[in-house]
């Protein structure tokens, strides 16, 4: 079932262009959370190719780069730029009062 859960606070997000590493201990996933042009976007903050930390990255476009092998991820798929297949969980994010939150569990991205 899909739920809600508070990832940060909005004065804790990243400003447009960085992203930063969050941690939802109870359901144990370590999150990227990033900020494309004022945008926020959450994906797996572990890198499939090394375990790099997504969210030590930067952003390019509108993906995020893996700071250890430069693997680049589309925010809003979670697909790896070409020639790689490699992908990372996408989380819809959404801001509720003072707080950034996502969705965790089993859910439907729509297309």
């Amino acid at each position: 079932m899909s739920q809600w859960k508070t990832l940060c606070s909005i004065s804790e997000a990243p400003k447009p262009g960085a992203a930063i590493e969050c941690n939802l201990h109870e359901e144990g996933i370590d999150i990227c959370l990033a900020n494309v042009n004022g945008t926020l976007a959450a994906v797996n903050n572990i890198c499939p190719h090394r375990q790099g930390p997504l969210g030590q990255g930067w952003i390019e476009g509108e993906a995020i780069v893996c700071p250890w092998h430069a693997w680049a991820f589309n925010l809003k798929t979670g697909i790896a730029d070409p020639p790689e297949k490699a992908s990372v969980d996408v989380y819809p994010v959404r801001i509720e009062g003072e707080v950034v939150q996502i969705v965790v569990g089993g859910f439907d991205l729509p297309e």
